[in-house]
């Protein structure tokens, strides 16, 4: 079993790859390999509502790194999203990515178990958590949980060490999702997956 976790922030090495590698950490003592995937720090293009990916899988912009991560996503038995905090919001570059990434796509991630994490200096990581939380939801993925909001504190990362129970959350995050993931491999021949119904769409503007 693999996890795929997105470094949503322009630094390779930083505050939220703090994080996201004590996780790495414990998924990997639980026996999960992880792939650190970094989405770096050139331009990423926004999501232009054009629908043609809703036929390839894919989107139609492919000078950036969104496909690969749709293809490392879709590989991988679990996702976890890590971004650094911006005006109480995650890294826009990291929005631009997933909403790419998961806009006409998210069938390619159903029922995967998915966490989000943040990295803050001092204010704004509940609201930044939300807003990544969302993406799982609107796509029938398991959020995994931990002991508490999944979010660190810190200017760098070596402040990010001292944050003790910051860490242990992420330790914790990590321990659950290995539990979650060999729970549902566990039980794929004994319970199967809800039988998906037709979708509505309602519009209200007539």
């Amino acid at each position: 079993m693999k996890v795929l976790l997105i470094n949503g922030s322009p630094h390779k090495e930083g505050c939220t790859y703090t994080a996201l590698n004590e996780i790495a950490n414990s998924l990997n003592n639980e026996g999960i390999e992880t792939n650190i995937f970094h989405i770096g720090n050139k331009p990423i293009q926004g999501c232009i509502a054009c629908n043609a990916c809703r036929s390839t899988g894919y989107c139609v912009f492919k000078d950036d790194l969104v496909n690969e991560c749709i293809d490392l996503a879709s590989q991988a038995d679990g996702i976890i999203i890590g971004s650094p905090v911006y005006y109480a919001g995650p890294n826009g570059s990291l929005c631009a990515l997933l909403d790419r990434m998961f806009y006409g796509k998210s069938y390619k991630y159903t029922y995967k178990p998915s966490a989000a994490i943040v990295s803050c200096r001092r204010g704004g990581a509940s609201s930044s958590f939300d807003i990544l939380n969302k993406y799982f939801t609107i796509s029938n993925m398991p959020i995994v949980s931990s002991q508490y909001w999944n979010s660190v504190h810190g200017n760098t990362p070596e402040e990010v060490k001292q944050d003790k129970e910051g860490l242990q959350t992420m330790r914790t995050l990590g321990k659950n999702m290995a539990w979650l993931l060999k729970c549902i491999d566990n039980s794929k021949d004994i319970v199967p997956y809800p039988e998906k119904e037709q979708q509505i769409a309602t519009n209200f503007i007539r």
